[in-house]
C-alpha cells in the first residue's frame, strides 16, 4: 500500500479500514497466496531528508511494535507492504519496503527462476551500488538495477531500462516470462507506480478515486472528512468495498501521484544499450 496527502497515523492506514493492510495479511482476496506471513516493513516520510523504516520477520498481525507504533506516527506519504517468500530467506534485510537515499521502493511479484539469472542480473548493478545490496531478494535486485539506471532522475526510463535487462538476461538463459511485478517508488514529494508483467496478465492494482469524490458518494464515511484533495491511496486490494472509490491500474501502465494532477501513462520495457 502507498499513502500520499494530509499528515495521517499510520494504524489509521493500517489497522482500521475494514480489509486493511493487515487483514489482508491474513485474507488476501486478490493476491497470489490467501495469507502473508513472511515479515512486514513500513517506510515513511518525517523531519528528516532521508526516510524512517520499520521492519520485521514476524507477520503483521502478531507484531506488538508495529501496533505501537501506529499509533504515534504521523506522516504525509507512507509506504506499507506483507511479504509472502518466494523462496528467499525469511530476514529482515529482504522485508520491504527497500530505502537508498531518499528513495523507497516495494516490489509485489516475482522475478522467474531468480537464481538462473540472478548473477548477471547483479553484475548489471553499478559497482559502486553494489554493497549496498543488503538481501537476497529479486525485488531488492530490481531496485538497484532502477539506480543504476538513473531512479533519481527520470524514474519511469530507469524502471523500464530495469525491466528490459531482466527480459534480455532472462531470454539469453531460457527463461520465459521473467516478470511480474506491481513497485511503488518514491522520493518523497512524489510517488511512481507500475503495473507490468511479461505475460500480460500483472497482479492487481488499485489507485482511489479524488476523495472529494468519494465524500459525496459515501458521506457516512467519517474519516473521508478529514483528508484533503490530493490524498491518494494505491494499493493492492481495495481497502473497504466503496462503489466508486477505487480503480484499477490498467495493465502495462505506470502512474504518477504528485501535487496536481496525476497522470497513468503507457509502460514499456526498454532493452540495454
Amino acid at each position: 500500500m502507498a499513502y500520499s496527502g494530509d499528515p495521517i497515523l499510520v494504524e489509521d492506514l493500517l489497522f482500521k479500514p475494514e480489509h486493511s493492510l493487515i487483514d489482508q495479511s491474513l485474507h488476501s482476496r486478490l493476491g497470489a497466496t490467501t495469507t502473508n506471513g513472511d515479515g512486514f516493513g513500513i517506510g515513511w516520510y518525517g523531519e528528516e531528508d532521508e526516510p524512517a523504516v520499520f521492519k520485521g520477520v514476524d507477520p503483521a498481525w502478531n507484531d506488538r511494535n508495529l501496533r505501537e507504533l501506529a499509533a504515534h506516527v504521523r506522516t504525509p506519504l507512507l509506504l506499507a507492504h506483507i511479504r509472502a517468500s518466494t523462496g528467499t530467506p525469511v530476514q529482515r534485510s529482504n522485508c520491504h519496503p527497500f530505502r537508498h537515499g531518499r528513495w523507497l521502493w516495494m516490489h509485489n511479484g516475482v522475478l522467474s527462476e531468480f537464481r538462473r539469472i540472478k548473477r548477471d542480473l547483479v553484475l548489471a548493478v553499478d559497482p559502486e551500488l553494489y554493497p549496498d545490496i543488503e538481501g537476497s531478494t529479486d525485488s531488492e535486485v530490481l531496485f538497484f538495477l532502477a539506480l543504476t539506471f538513473g531512479l533519481s532522475d527520470d524514474p519511469i526510463t530507469a524502471v523500464s531500462r530495469a525491466v528490459g535487462t531482466v527480459e534480455h538476461v532472462a531470454r539469453a538463459k531460457g527463461v520465459d516470462d521473467p516478470v511480474q511485478m506491481t513497485v511503488a517508488t518514491t522520493d518523497g514529494e512524489s510517488l511512481w507506480v507500475f503495473r507490468y508483467s511479461s505475460v500480460g496478465r500483472s497482479r492487481s492494482l488499485f489507485f482511489s478515486t479524488a476523495v472529494d469524490k468519494v465524500r459525496a458518494l459515501h458521506p457516512e464515511v467519517e474519516v473521508l472528512h478529514r483528508l484533503g484533495p490530493e490524498t491518494r491511496f494505491v494499493v493492492s486490494e481495495p481497502l473497504r468495498d466503496l462503489p466508486g472509490a477505487w480503480n484499477e491500474v490498467p495493465e502495462a501502465s505506470v502512474g504518477i501521484v504528485r501535487p496536481g494532477a496525476d497522470e497513468i501513462l503507457p509502460f514499456r520495457p526498454l532493452e540495454p544499450v
